[in-house]
C-alpha cells in the first residue's frame, strides 16, 4: 500500500460570488440558504435574445430559453492603483484577470498577509480558468472582425454609398466599444489570469493557468497540493475565475438544451431539468501542514487527498460517466489513506450536482459505488449529508470546484451541515446511496470526541475530466490559531 499523501492545510480563503463579495457574505448565505438567482441583469446580454418557447422547438443560435442565473451585481470594485497598475489600461483588460488578482491578494490578506510569507521564488499561483469567449476578447472580435463585415456587407447591399459614409459606420460602431488602447492588448491574453497575479504579487514559483471545463479548478487545486507535496513550493495559490455571462456562451448552453426550461436549479431533484449559468471567482491559499502548524497559522481545513481522472471513450464527450468519476474518487481516498465505505468515513460531500438529468443520475450512481449503501436500519440522522451550492449561485463553470471546496472549508471550520435548496422531492437514486439532503443549517455533531469530521467535493467536466478532493476538520490547537 502507498504512504498517504502528506497533509496540506488550507489556510486562507477569499471569495467572489453571486450575492457574495466577500467570504464572510457567502458563509452567511450558506448557513442561512439564501438564494442569488436573479433574472439576467441589462448590462449581459440584450432581452432580445430571450425566447420561453425555444426550449421546445428547432435550437437557433440566436435565441436562448433561459435568463435566469447567478450573476455578480454591479462593476467590479478593484483599487487597480493598490497593485500598480494604471487606470488607464483597465478599459481592454479582461475583467476576470483584475478580479482574480484582487481575490487572490484579499485570500493572502486572510492568510496573515504578505508578512507571513515564506520565500517568494517558492510561492505559484494555479487558476482555473475557461476558453470562453470573455468579454475583452469579444469586444476586440467586434472592432476587428465584425466592423469589418458589417462595412463590406453594407457595400457590397448599397454600391452607391460612399466611402466616406461607410468609414463614417465604422467608426460609430466601433465606438460603442469602447476606448480602443493597443497598450491594453495584452490584457486579453488568457493565461494572464494568473500571471498577472503573480506579477503584481511578486510570486516567483509557476504560475499558470489549466482548462479542465467544470472541473477546472479543482484540478488546479490537485496541481497545488502536487507543488506543495513534492516539495516544488512552500505556499500556492489555487482557485477558479468565470466571469463570463456573453451571449455566445448561453446560445451553446441553449442549443444543448443544458439550461433549465423551468428557469430553475434543482440538484438531485426528482424533476431537476438543467442548469443556470452562474460566475464568480475563489482563491485558497495552501500550505504543508506541517508548515502551518509551525508557522501558528488560522487552518480552515485539511486536505488529504486529491484525485483527477478521465472517462476514456464513452458514449459522447458531454455524456458523464460513472467509471471515470469513480477512479477519481477512490483515488483521492487512496492518496488520504481512507476508506471511502468506512461507516464514519464522510459527513459531507459537497457534489458536482448540476440539476440536469444525466448528470445527477450518473453522480449517485458514483456516489453509491464508492461510498456504499446506507447502513441497514440508519436513520436520517446518521446518513452524511449530500450539497451542491449550485443550488443557490448557478453553475459558476471553471470556478464550480472552488466554490465548493470553500464551502466544504466554511462547514468544517464552523462545524456546521449546510443545506442544498429545491430539492423538496429528491432523486430516486438518492435512496441507494449513504446520503442526504438538508433543508436547513444544523451542527455538525459526532458520536465522540475522537470522531473526525471529514468532508470530499466533486467537480467533473465536460469531454471526461473529474477531480475530487477530501478534506478533514483541523484539529482543536489549529481551528482558532493565527487570524480569527
Amino acid at each position: 500500500m502507498t504512504e498517504p499523501q502528506a497533509a496540506v492545510a488550507v489556510v486562507g480563503m477569499a471569495v467572489l460570488l453571486p450575492g457574495a463579495r466577500d467570504l464572510g457574505a457567502y458563509w452567511r448565505n450558506l448557513r442561512d440558504g439564501a438564494d442569488a438567482i436573479t433574472e439576467v441583469p441589462a448590462d449581459r446580454w440584450d432581452a432580445d435574445y430571450y425566447r420561453p418557447g425555444a426550449a421546445t422547438g428547432p435550437a437557433v443560435a440566436g435565441q436562448v430559453y433561459c435568463r435566469r442565473g447567478g450573476f455578480v451585481t454591479g462593476p467590479p470594485e478593484v483599487e487597480v492603483t493598490r497593485y500598480g497598475i494604471m487606470p488607464a489600461s483597465v478599459a481592454g483588460t479582461e475583467p476576470d484577470q483584475l478580479i482574480a488578482l484582487d481575490v487572490a491578494a484579499a485570500a493572502l490578506a486572510d492568510a496573515g498577509g504578505t508578512e507571513r510569507l515564506p520565500d517568494r521564488h517558492r510561492i505559484g499561483v494555479v487558476l482555473g480558468r475557461g476558453g470562453y469567449l470573455t468579454p475583452g476578447l469579444a469586444r476586440l472580435d467586434q472592432r476587428v472582425r465584425t466592423a469589418h463585415q458589417l462595412t463590406r456587407t453594407l457595400s457590397e447591399l448599397l454600391p452607391d454609398l460612399p466611402a466616406g459614409q461607410l468609414d463614417r459606420i465604422r467608426a460609430a460602431f466601433t465606438e460603442r466599444l469602447g476606448p480602443d488602447s493597443p497598450d491594453a492588448a495584452i490584457g486579453l491574453v488568457p493565461n494572464l489570469a494568473a500571471s498577472r497575479i503573480a506579477n503584481r504579487l511578486d510570486l516567483r514559483g509557476p504560475a499558470y493557468t489549466v482548462d479542465a471545463a467544470c472541473a477546472s479548478s479543482l484540478v488546479a487545486v490537485d496541481q497545488a497540493v502536487t507543488a506543495l507535496t513534492t516539495g516544488r513550493c512552500d505556499l500556492m495559490l489555487a482557485g477558479g475565475v468565470h466571469h463570463c455571462h456573453d451571449i455566445t456562451l448561453w446560445s451553446v448552453f441553449s442549443q444543448l438544451r443544458a439550461l433549465s426550461p423551468t428557469e430553475r436549479i434543482r440538484p438531485f431533484h426528482r424533476d431537476a431539468d438543467g442548469i443556470l449559468i452562474g460566475e464568480g471567482t475563489g482563491v485558497v491559499v495552501l500550505k504543508r501542514l506541517a508548515d502551518a502548524e509551525r508557522a501558528g497559522d488560522r487552518v480552515y481545513a485539511v486536505i488529504r487527498g486529491t484525485g483527477v481522472a478521465g472517462d476514456g471513450r464513452t458514449a459522447g464527450l458531454v455524456t458523464p460517466d460513472p467509471g471515470g468519476q469513480t477512479r477519481a474518487v477512490r483515488q483521492a481516498w487512496r492518496a488520504a489513506g481512507l476508506d471511502p465505505a468506512a461507516p464514519d468515513s464522510i459527513g459531507l460531500l459537497e457534489a458536482h450536482g448540476t440539476a440536469t438529468p444525466a448528470g445527477d443520475t450518473a453522480e449517485l450512481t458514483t456516489l453509491a459505488e464508492v461510498f456504499g449503501p446506507a447502513a441497514a436500519g440508519a436513520g436520517d440522522a446518521g446518513r452524511p449529508v449530500l450539497g451542491s451550492v449550485k443550488s443557490m449561485i448557478g453553475h459558476t463553470m471553471p470556478a464550480a470546484g472552488v466554490a465548493g471546496l470553500v464551502k466544504a472549508a466554511l462547514a468544517l471550520h464552523h462545524r456546521t451541515l449546510l443545506p442544498t435548496l429545491h430539492c423538496d422531492d429528491p432523486h430516486p437514486a438518492l435512496a441507494a446511496t449513504r446520503f442526504r439532503t438538508l433543508e436547513r443549517a444544523r451542527p455538525w455533531e459526532t458520536d465522540g470526541p475522537h470522531r473526525v469530521r471529514r468532508a470530499a467535493v466533486n467537480a467533473f467536466g465536460f469531454g471526461g475530466i473529474n477531480a475530487h478532493v477530501v478534506l478533514e476538520e483541523a484539529g482543536d490547537g489549529r481551528r482558532g490559531a493565527g487570524r480569527g
